[in-house]
């Protein structure tokens, strides 16, 4: 990362000026096609700096806020988003298209200074394969995760340094209480749940129900996305019936992501050039099967494998951004001492 920072430094006028940088996570993916054609309408080259789990990106950007990394962040949601605000990390923009996206995905209508830009649920996920071998049914609903049943099969992201970890947490908090979610997270430690920083190791690493993991994990339940199931299906020659990987519909909490024009950023108006194509049409088709999101704009079309093998959920848990500033960071400290320790 510092050594693609380094290109086109402060001194290189002529660089940044045709370079426009987008500081994300390391989850950030698009067609190669549908970036080169924002590069030749625009006559900007699109460098991107992925910065880890949501989590840590959103931190680095808040340490690193008086001499920023890049021109536009993506992928700060709702969970993190107040962090972002008060530590005033983003300018304002209106970027092009807004009045597309429907308002309850607005969550700063009157700053602007983020843009939605997708969203999606995170839920636990299930490998089908294990299941159907120990003949025993999945778990539907956050009761369902602290039997004995499912002892030592969960693994989770950190609250503290991941935004799906953080979000599994809300989920729990909705659902219980700020009285009884504690207590939850006893039994749900005292049967065995597994922590890990990020949501690339969890998924990759530890699931038993990642076809494309870098180690096969043993894990058959991790917190994931309703979404994921579509990603395990898209590179196979012969498409099944149904998705290796299911999804547990009573465990989701709705997560929003958005972009925003980095404060002090160095090519200012590439960056709004880029925001623009981030909320357009041809980037918000393109984005369900790159990142396995579903797209803020309303009249985006949704490719057929993502809505064939994805799921959909009714009803979400969800959490008042007012009640997440609020909370979140003593959640977090509390959730800290009850599940690291």
């Amino acid at each position: 990362m510092t050594a693609l920072a380094a290109c086109g430094g402060p001194g290189d006028e002529s660089a940044d000026a045709k370079t426009v940088t987008l500081v994300s996570h390391d989850s950030f993916s698009a067609s190669k096609s549908v970036l080169a054609a924002f590069e030749k309408e625009s006559g900007y080259k699109v460098k991107v700096l992925p910065g880890g789990d949501a989590g840590k990106a959103v931190n680095q950007a808040i340490l690193s806020k008086d001499n920023p990394q890049g021109d536009v962040f993506f992928g700060i949601d709702n969970t993190l988003l107040s962090r972002g605000l008060k530590e005033g990390i983003f300018s304002p923009y209106k970027a092009k298209g807004l009045s597309g996206v429907p308002a309850d995905l607005q969550l700063d209508k009157g700053g602007h200074r983020v843009t939605p830009l997708d969203y999606g649920d995170i839920c636990v996920n299930y490998d089908r394969a294990y299941f159907d071998r120990h003949k025993l049914a999945p778990p539907k609903t956050f009761d369902d995760l602290v039997k004995p049943a499912y002892k030592g099969l969960l693994v989770t992201e950190n609250s503290a340094t991941s935004s799906p970890g953080l979000a599994f947490q809300l989920g729990t908090i909705a659902t219980y209480g700020n009285g009884g979610w504690q207590t939850y997270w006893k039994k749900l430690k005292a049967n065995g749940v597994e922590v890990v920083d990020g949501w690339e190791q969890a998924y990759y690493e530890r699931f038993s129900g990642s076809a494309s993991g870098h180690a096969k994990g043993d894990k058959p339940l991790v917190v994931s996305y309703a979404s994921s199931p579509p990603a395990e299906v898209k590179d196979m020659k012969t498409k099944p019936r149904q998705a290796p990987t299911g999804v547990a519909t009573g465990t989701c909490f709705r997560q929003i992501e958005f972009g925003g024009l980095l404060k002090g950023a160095k090519n200012e108006k590439g960056g709004k050039a880029l925001l623009d194509f981030l909320l357009s049409k041809k980037f918000q088709e393109d984005m369900p099967l790159q990142m396995f999101v579903n797209p803020a704009l309303k009249d985006a079309r949704e490719p057929a494998l993502f809505t064939r093998y994805g799921v959909t959920i009714d009803k979400p848990t969800t959490m008042a951004p007012a009640t997440i500033t609020k909370n979140r960071e003593q959640w977090i400290k509390q959730w800290s001492s009850l599940v690291l320790k």
